[in-house]
């Protein structure tokens, strides 16, 4: 039920197209997500919108434009200038078709799950590239689970957390926050290595 899996659409650039329907519809609210994915973040709706419409967006390609205007050293460097503009879905390609094709597993995860786990230390898309380890553990802000792994994100969430910025669900002060606690779901079984 994975639907951002290269092995449920045909091709790299079909998947992404699916993805992008898949967040308007999401974000426009035309689809629900799932329960599970409900709750337990802050929501801002005039945030989404404002970030979420083509001014926004074209005002955000300005100011990468700008930037290079000022700052780039020779004209070559404005042949990036293209990559800055679709970073996000270039992002979002990597880690999902990679995440899915490429790479090793941790976890046995059901029905039919083809995640893995791309990169042993990854700082190259700051451990998303644990897709199966994410998959087995979907509820984790750690994506590294084996020894050798290394997710680069989680140092700084724990930091956040300790600076009282951002509430870690299962710590102390978020039990105490919370009225109802839901019971946490059984992590899949480590494949046998």
């Amino acid at each position: 039920g994975d639907p951002h899996s290269p092995h449920i659409d045909r091709g790299l650039g079909n998947m992404m197209w699916q993805t992008k329907l898949r967040y308007e519809n999401l974000a426009s609210r035309r689809v629900q997500p799932e329960a599970r994915f409900e709750g337990g973040y802050p929501e801002w709706p005039a945030v989404d919108r404002i970030f979420n419409s083509w001014p926004s967006r074209i005002g955000f390609g300005t100011a990468y434009t700008l930037f290079y205007i000022a700052f780039a050293p020779h004209w070559a460097y404005f042949l990036l200038l293209p990559i800055h503009y679709v970073m996000g879905p270039v992002h979002g390609a990597i880690v999902n078709y990679c995440g899915h094709m490429l790479g090793y597993r941790s976890f046995d995860t059901p029905h039919g799950d083809k995640s893995r786990n791309t990169l042993i230390i990854d700082f190259v898309t700051w451990g998303e590239l644990f897709q199966n380890n994410h998959h087995a553990r979907a509820m984790s802000p750690n994506f590294a689970a084996r020894w050798f792994e290394l997710d680069p994100t989680w140092p700084i969430i724990r930091v956040l957390s300790w600076l009282r910025i951002i509430t870690l669900p299962g710590s102390a002060r978020s039990r105490r926050s919370s009225s109802a606690e839901a019971p946490a779901a059984e992590a899949p079984a480590p494949v046998a290595t």
